[in-house]
């Protein structure tokens, strides 16, 4: 079985022989049998687990590249009333260790609806919109600079 053991980050390849797209939950894989969207199967054998961020690229042992794609999901798009509050409302979706991308103006989560109704009665406009989730990695993970 063809073995992909390397990640590549964006811009560190010129050709790609495919792509495979998938969730954010998905993407955060050490070792799984995995299908690229044109049928390449291969088995992703990493060191340790690693989440693969959209643009991302799989070396595989044959040469070839397949560039990791983020799937739209489901998620809550949560604003405040101003960049305090935005900062309380993201301490609130920390404090429960929710994943969560941060913007200037906005948070992207999963969508919960105990945690929408928690996060509109502390004031929040929170709507619904689907997008690639590419949560902050955390204390102790691979962090996002986005």
């Amino acid at each position: 079985m063809i073995v992909g053991s390397s990640v590549l980050r964006r811009g560190e390849w010129t050709t790609e022989a495919d792509t495979i797209t998938l969730d954010e939950t998905a993407r955060h894989r050490r070792r799984m049998a995995m299908v690229s969207d044109g049928g390449i199967a291969f088995l992703l054998d990493l060191a340790e687990a690693t989440l693969l961020r959209d643009g991302d690229a799989i070396a595989l042992d044959n040469g070839q590249v397949i560039v990791v794609r983020a799937k739209p999901e489901p998620l809550f798009e949560i604003r405040g009333r101003d960049a305090a509050h935005l900062l309380a409302l993201a301490w609130q979706i920390g404090n429960r260790h929710l994943p969560a991308q941060i913007f200037a103006d906005s948070i992207l989560i999963r969508r919960d609806t105990v945690i929408r109704t928690m996060l509109e009665g502390l004031g929040a406009t929170v709507g619904e919109t689907e997008a690639a989730f590419d949560p902050e990695g955390g204390a102790y993970h691979d962090h996002h600079h986005g």
